[in-house]
C-alpha cells in the first residue's frame, strides 16, 4: 500500500436532484427528508457514504485492497473472522476475541489494509469476534439543500396484482394503487472533512484520496432509479492544507464558498442554472491553504 497522506483536507460537495427523492425517511412514510422548520432538503451522510462504498466496490470488483466492509446482505462477523483466519489465529481459543486481546491490534490492521470503507470511514468491529474499533479520516456532514424544496406525492397505478386473492377482490380489475414521492428541484450542499493524523493510523493513502474524489463525482452515475429520479454532482471543491494539522478553521473555508439563486433567475428554481457559485479567489485564501476544484 501506498504512505498515508500528509495533509488535511476539507471540501464542498454540491448535488442536485431532478424529480426524485434524494434520501427518503422510512419512519416518515419515505417522505424526502425536510428540515421541518426552514423547508430545507436533507440527504443523511450515510446515504452518501453508501453511494461512494457502492461506487467504489463497482469500480476495483471487490478486491483487496478495496473490498467492502459495510455492504448489502453482509454478514460483518464473518469478515471479522477472515482477519484471524488470515492471521493463522484460531478464534475458537483467541480468548480475548469479545473483550479484547493479543490479536485485536493485528486483526484491526487486517481489516484496514483489506477493505476500502474501514480505511476511509472507519467501523466498529468490536461485535462478536473483536476486530476492534477504527476512527476513520474521512467524515461527512448532512447534505442540505441551498433553497427550500416542496415534497410532492404521486399517486401511481400498477396494472397488476399480487395475489389470486386480490384478482378475485377486485373481479379481475387487477389494478394496485400506490404512492411516489418527488422534489421537483433541489440543489444539495453538504461538507467534508479528511484528518491525516486519522489516515496515518488507518492508512489511508493517495491513491484512496484520489478513488475516494472519483467517487464523489461518479457515485450518482451508476445508483440510477426510478424513485431518485435524475440527480447529478454539479461541484466538489477541497481545500488541501499545507500540513498534517491544518493552516484554518474548516468553517472559515467552507464560507469562501459562496452558493445562491442567481440573480436573474426568477419563480421557483427547478435547474442548476438557478444557481450561483462562487468561489475564493487566490487572495482571500488563508497561507497555507491550497484550493482544488475537482468537478
Amino acid at each position: 500500500m501506498n504512505q498515508p497522506i500528509n495533509n488535511r483536507y476539507d471540501f464542498v460537495l454540491l448535488f442536485d436532484v431532478i424529480d426524485g427523492n434524494p434520501n427518503g425517511d422510512p419512519d416518515a412514510g419515505n417522505l424526502p427528508r425536510v428540515d421541518p422548520e426552514t423547508g430545507h432538503g436533507l440527504v443523511t451522510d450515510v446515504c452518501l457514504k453508501r453511494k461512494v462504498r457502492n461506487y467504489v466496490g463497482l469500480l476495483k470488483e471487490e478486491q483487496p485492497p478495496f473490498e467492502i466492509y459495510v455492504k448489502e446482505k453482509a454478514v460483518l462477523n464473518r469478515q471479522h473472522e477472515r482477519a484471524y483466519q488470515a492471521l493463522g489465529v484460531d478464534i475458537a481459543k483467541e480468548e480475548g476475541k469479545r473483550k479484547g486481546g493479543e490479536h485485536v491490534e493485528q486483526a484491526r490492521a487486517w481489516m484496514c489494509q483489506n477493505f476500502f470503507d474501514v480505511r476511509a470511514f472507519g467501523a466498529v468491529m468490536s461485535t462478536g469476534v473483536n476486530c476492534g474499533q477504527v476512527r476513520g479520516p474521512v467524515q461527512l456532514t448532512f447534505a442540505r439543500s441551498v433553497a427550500q424544496v416542496v415534497p410532492l406525492e404521486h399517486s401511481i397505478t400498477r396494472m397488476a396484482v399480487a395475489t389470486e386473492r386480490e384478482a378475485e377482490a377486485q373481479s379481475g380489475d387487477n389494478r394496485t394503487m400506490g404512492r411516489k414521492y418527488t422534489v421537483p428541484y433541489g440543489l444539495y450542499r453538504a461538507h467534508g472533512f479528511i484528518s491525516a493524523p486519522l489516515a496515518a493510523q488507518t492508512g489511508f493513502s493517495q491513491e484512496d484520496l484520489d478513488l475516494f474524489w472519483q467517487a464523489l463525482i461518479n457515485m450518482f452515475e451508476h445508483d440510477r432509479s426510478a424513485a431518485r429520479g435524475q440527480m447529478s454532482t454539479r461541484g466538489l471543491v477541497a481545500f488541501k492544507h499545507a500540513g498534517s494539522l491544518g493552516n484554518a478553521p474548516a468553517h472559515a473555508l467552507f464560507d469562501l464558498v459562496k452558493v445562491g439563486r442567481d440573480a436573474n433567475s426568477e419563480g421557483p428554481a427547478r435547474s442548476f442554472g438557478d444557481f450561483q457559485v462562487q468561489l475564493p479567489t487566490l487572495e482571500q485564501l488563508p497561507a497555507g491553504v491550497e484550493m482544488q476544484v475537482l468537478a
